[in-house]
């Protein structure tokens, strides 16, 4: 068996020991038709107030200018379908965030995973990366064949559906690179742009993030939500799933087995009074290791305070 071939194995093989459920790899190379769509997409104004996301351009379409000598881009999938659902009366949150933060959470598994690669494969240059960074990792997840992009923007999987987290760990050691996914099984379902409480969802899988729910309770900072937008949350406080939840192929989705994402039992149960009425100090203590805390204390009352509204 040749080295290349060994390494790949060992590498899906270790993805999967890592806490992982799926692995996918990709050449390295320059991502230039998605360089044009993210232009097109900052150009009309879609990231709103996410100025950050017009920062490092070059960076999150050349892996290269991340790892030099960068070779090979894997891509790993980490299911977050929960097995346990909040209270028919609880202010509405994102199933991601149900559990500790996700982003603790992969990047300590991803830095087990080069260690392991390492270890065996020998001296490897390689940065993880989870969300935070300038990486398309939805774009690398379609070119190492691990699934399509649905209407609503998720990466989907025809077996599993799109709750799953994306991680990407590029390397500067050559694998074997699995065919990209060619096909798209969204077919003449609309169901996602249909349900979108603030028709955030376009055509051509573009998404306005300015317009989504998860961006006015979650990334709008130290602001007020607009006007317009009243009566269209639907009780949600944190984040939004509705595009999700309406997915066909998330009928498939399987609850998760990482224990890190057990259920705060504050977020399944929790009535709006008791949120309203929780102190600064409890939300600190309860949410210190939550997803909760990118929004803070306040951003948690501004958004109770608009949906109730």
């Amino acid at each position: 068996m040749k080295a290349k071939e060994t390494h790949t194995n060992f590498v899906k093989r270790t993805a999967i020991q890592c806490g992982f459920d799926h692995c996918g790899i990709a050449k390295a190379e320059q991502l230039t038709d998605d360089a044009r769509r993210l232009e097109s997409w900052l150009q009309k104004g879609y990231n709103g107030s996410m100025q950050y996301m017009e920062n490092h351009f070059d960076l999150r379409i050349n892996p290269a200018l991340l790892v030099p000598g960068a070779r090979s881009v894997i891509t790993l999938l980490k299911n977050y379908f929960p097995a346990q659902h909040q209270d028919v009366a609880t202010p509405k949150i994102s199933k991601y965030a149900f559990g500790k933060d996700y982003h603790e959470v992969i990047k300590d598994s991803l830095k087990d995973f080069l260690s392991l690669l390492q270890n065996k494969i020998g001296e490897i240059n390689g940065r993880g990366f989870v969300d935070s960074a300038p990486v398309l990792e939805r774009a690398w997840a379609v070119k190492s064949g691990l699934g399509w992009i649905g209407k609503n923007g998720n990466l989907i999987k025809k077996q599993n559906g799109s709750l799953f987290f994306i991680a990407t760990l590029i390397v500067d050691v050559e694998l074997e690179y699995d065919d990209a996914f060619a096909k798209d099984y969204c077919g003449s379902c609309t169901k996602c742009i249909d349900s979108c409480p603030t028709a955030a969802i376009m055509s051509d899988k573009v998404i306005d993030g300015s317009k989504c729910i998860s961006y006015f309770t979650i990334e709008l900072k130290d602001a007020l939500i607009p006007d317009s937008m009243k009566g269209k949350f639907d009780n949600w406080m944190f984040g939004c799933d509705v595009c999700q939840d309406v997915c066909p192929w998330n009928r498939f989705s399987k609850p998760h087995n990482e224990i890190r994402f057990t259920p705060i039992p504050e977020i399944l149960n929790l009535s709006t009074k008791e949120w309203q009425n929780m102190t600064e100090e409890t939300f600190k203590q309860v949410f210190k290791n939550s997803p909760l805390k990118r929004s803070k204390y306040s951003g948690i009352q501004r958004n109770l305070k608009f949906i109730q509204q």
